[in-house]
């Protein structure tokens, strides 16, 4: 478990270090990441606004998506990822195809995002923010960050933060859905994503970092 923690994003920052812009590039997959996460958004987004083709709109980015995956193989890197964002590619185009509305490829990202927020949420009420069992994976620490109430104070706030994102995510998504603004739905996904990401990321760490170092000196005393 440990080890899978580690090949996260979280993973790619230093325990309580302070992230620098190299270690967040590595959180969000490097370069590479970044173009596989942007990219086939951007495409659509570009496509539909410029033709209005649903089929070209939605199949273009498969299309890239694939070529992301040839690209690995031929590299020798890692294809995990990269299948995986084909195949939510995939789905998303046979959503699109089957109503004829473009708007309907936005549906496996909402409920990516529908379904964070309620594993966050159970984590949360049950007294297991999820956050503090990455965070306790990660610096080999295991539960019993639970003990420290500045550790777990925090913990449970990171927590709250990511569900936050999810939930901000949701708020602004579903009403464009329903509206059927696709190219502001497109839009607004690429915005709420990556970059909202790596900026939640960094505020993550600095305040785990800050938890963790009062810890430490109090433990020193």
């Amino acid at each position: 478990m440990a080890a899978a923690m580690r090949k996260t994003g979280f993973g790619q920052v230093t325990p309580g270090e302070v992230p620098t812009a190299g270690s967040l590039l590595s959180a969000v997959g490097g370069v590479r990441g970044l173009i596989e996460s942007i990219l086939p958004g951007l495409v659509f987004l570009v496509l539909y606004t410029i033709t209005k083709s649903v089929p070209l709109a939605v199949l273009v980015p498969v299309i890239v998506g694939a070529a992301f995956i040839v690209v690995r193989l031929v590299t020798r890197s890692p294809v995990m990822s990269a299948v995986i964002g084909l195949l939510l590619l995939a789905v998303s185009a046979v959503l699109a195809l089957i109503s004829g509305r473009a708007e309907q490829a936005f549906i496996p990202g909402m409920v990516i995002n529908a379904s964070s927020v309620l594993v966050l949420l159970i984590s949360i009420i049950v007294g297991w923010p999820l956050i503090g069992l990455i965070v306790g994976f990660l610096t080999n620490e295991g539960v019993e960050w639970k003990k420290d109430a500045a550790k777990r104070r925090v913990l449970y706030i990171a927590t709250w933060m990511w569900l936050g994102l999810f939930a901000l995510r949701l708020a602004v998504e579903v009403p464009l859905y329903l509206a059927r603004q696709t190219e502001w739905l497109a839009g607004t996904k690429l915005v709420l994503g990556v970059p909202l990401y790596a900026v939640l990321l960094w505020v993550t760490w600095l305040l785990v970092r800050a938890a963790y170092g009062r810890a430490a000196v109090v433990a020193r005393d």
